[in-house]
């Protein structure tokens, strides 16, 4: 879901799952990594997942709901001076009045997309009274994250201080405070993302072309990126997005 205008200088987006799981039974969700931290609201708290380098899943057992807000670079630094300590992990949060705020939207006896948008707006309205404007050097941390998501010509991080008109190193010193992972990593996980995204939506696409368009050396490179951060091959995760296993277990 898109932010509110209020907040569109600190949110890329929201996002809200709800869930209901039979008695003695989970669901085990699997998530490509985005390189961003998020901001997530639960019933019983609030946390801060730091950015990911490989594939993570969550098991989900009963009746529950989230509320997450998938930071930009310039509201990063309200939560952690530190993103990259932590890469691929979760910290709780102590922030009482988000979890309030929100947890009173989602339990309001409304329809899911008006008990959503209530619960968005609550969020950005908290997120818009916690955090303080972005300045320069922040809204340069979004440009750099918003041109590596939205430029697939962007392949070197030599590229990215090209277009941002600076050096390497302060487009490299950007990405370690405002992100958490180097700027080559970022250039790799949106191609990484946009691979798979592919083979979602288009099961037919051949391997060595998508690997040829999106900048990798060749198809085995592909399959070997694949491999570390998904623990899939292109090929498995392909015909796993196109006939899906059973992912209930007692």
């Amino acid at each position: 879901m898109d932010p509110p205008e209020e907040v569109a200088a600190l949110v890329r987006w929201f996002w809200i799952p709800e869930w209901r799981i039979a008695p003695g039974r989970t669901s085990r969700q699997h998530v490509i990594p985005f390189p961003a931290c998020n901001l997530v609201v639960e019933h019983d708290g609030v946390g801060l997942a730091g950015p990911a380098t490989r594939r993570s899943h969550r098991d989900l057992t009963g009746t529950g709901w989230a509320v997450g807000a998938l930071l930009r670079p310039a509201a990063v630094p309200s939560f952690t001076p530190e993103p990259a300590e932590l890469r691929d992990t979760y910290l709780a949060m102590d922030l009482p009045d988000l979890r309030a705020r929100v947890t009173d939207a989602m339990n309001q006896p409304a329809d899911g997309p008006l008990r959503h948008r209530r619960a968005v707006d609550a969020f950005a309205g908290w997120l818009a009274g916690a955090v303080p404007p972005p300045d320069p050097e922040a809204l340069l941390a979004n440009a750099l994250a918003e041109l590596v998501d939205s430029d697939p010509t962007v392949l070197r991080v030599e590229d990215v201080a090209s277009r941002l008109h600076v050096s390497t190193r302060t487009v490299q010193r950007i990405a370690r405070r405002y992100v958490g992972l180097p700027p080559l990593t970022m250039i790799r996980r949106r191609r990484l993302q946009e691979a798979a995204q592919r083979l979602r939506t288009d099961p037919g696409t051949s391997l060595a072309a998508l690997a040829s368009e999106l900048g990798y050396v060749d198809q085995a490179h592909l399959a070997t990126e694949f491999r570390t951060v998904l623990d899939f091959t292109p090929s498995s995760y392909r015909a796993s997005t196109t006939h899906p296993p059973n992912d209930h277990s007692d």
